[in-house]
């Protein structure tokens, strides 16, 4: 038996909205490598700020947006995901208004539960049930409303002897 997970294969129509997941993993990955290191709170949550307006408030609005109108409102997942949506978007401003690093650890623990409930049941539940025409017509709204991205420069997810070992 293989004991790898194998990664989940996402139809074409979806798969813009994986790779900002992909991108969300990251950040969590980040955030966690940053608690780890003792970074400073003001960097974390100048960090989670950041990364909410340059991607995970945009990528929230288009999955409620585009995503939401192929559903019923009282389904179960599009409850949860807006329900989700909600506390992440709650978590955000109690960082910004009063940082610390539970609050960050919980951010990131949710972001990453979060984002596995979407790919693993949602996305799944949306690939079963709609037809082509309508993965199609997600497919279109997402390439016609692109996230806004942007590079965060400082590195701090790296402790200080790894960046002195690659130099």
């Amino acid at each position: 038996m293989d004991s790898k997970i194998k990664p989940i294969r996402r139809s074409k129509q979806l798969a813009p909205l994986s790779r900002e997941h992909h991108d969300g993993l990251l950040f969590v990955w980040k955030l966690r490598q940053g608690l780890h290191n003792n970074t400073a709170i003001e960097i974390l949550s100048s960090f989670c700020i950041w990364y909410w307006k340059q991607h995970i408030k945009s990528h929230f609005q288009q999955e409620e947006t585009i995503l939401l109108q192929y559903m019923d409102a009282d389904h179960k997942m599009a409850i949860q995901l807006k329900r989700e949506h909600n506390d992440i978007r709650e978590l955000i401003l109690s960082i910004n208004h009063h940082p610390d690093r539970i609050t960050i650890g919980i951010l990131a623990d949710f972001i990453d539960r979060h984002i596995r409930f979407e790919e693993r049941i949602l996305f799944k539940h949306l690939e079963k049930t709609l037809s082509q025409e309508q993965l199609d017509a997600i497919f279109q709204q997402l390439e016609a409303q692109p996230i806004c991205s942007g590079i965060w420069e400082d590195a701090f997810w790296v402790k200080d002897d790894q960046l002195s070992n690659r130099n």
